[in-house]
């Protein structure tokens, strides 16, 4: 039984649980997340397995602060670079073309100088570490209660 989605794919409604599924991305909107001048178009999500694909749109300067890939998070680059800010590979830099994977607990914050268009996949979304000490996803929901299950 398939549990992923696409938000909002109205071509999606009278799908069989065995039919594929096409996302239409360039028709989608860009929707912002919870840091400033980042935006992405959910592809799949599946809140069950914890499963999100994502295109993810960094305007120049736009920051990714400290947080930790709970699980292998992939990223292709297809535009701009993303830049390690800080963490233990500060000043690593993925470019156009360019894919880098992260292994589950490791952690650093990341931010795009001239912006960046990135197809970003997650095994389960990154834990985003806050300055009041809660623990976010990317949107802005307590990571525990929305993905705690997957990784318990």
């Amino acid at each position: 039984m398939i549990t992923a989605i696409t938000p909002g794919a109205e071509n999606h409604k009278n799908l069989g649980p065995m039919d594929s599924r096409v996302v239409h991305a360039n028709a989608m909107e860009w929707e912002p997340i919870k840091y400033p001048g980042c935006y992405v178009k959910t592809l799949m999500v599946d809140p069950k397995n914890g499963l999100l694909t994502v295109l993810l749109k960094m305007d120049p300067g736009a920051k990714l602060p400290d947080h930790e890939h709970a699980l292998v998070e992939q990223t292709y680059m297809l535009e701009g670079r993303l830049v390690d800010l800080e963490g233990r590979e500060k000043g690593l830099a993925v470019g156009p073309g360019e894919f880098v994977y992260r292994p589950a607990g490791s952690r650093h914050a990341a931010w795009t100088p001239e912006g960046g268009l990135m197809l970003a996949v997650f095994q389960v979304p990154n834990k985003f570490f806050e300055s009041d000490g809660s623990v976010v996803d990317l949107i802005g929901n307590e990571w525990g209660q929305k993905w705690g299950h997957v990784v318990a």
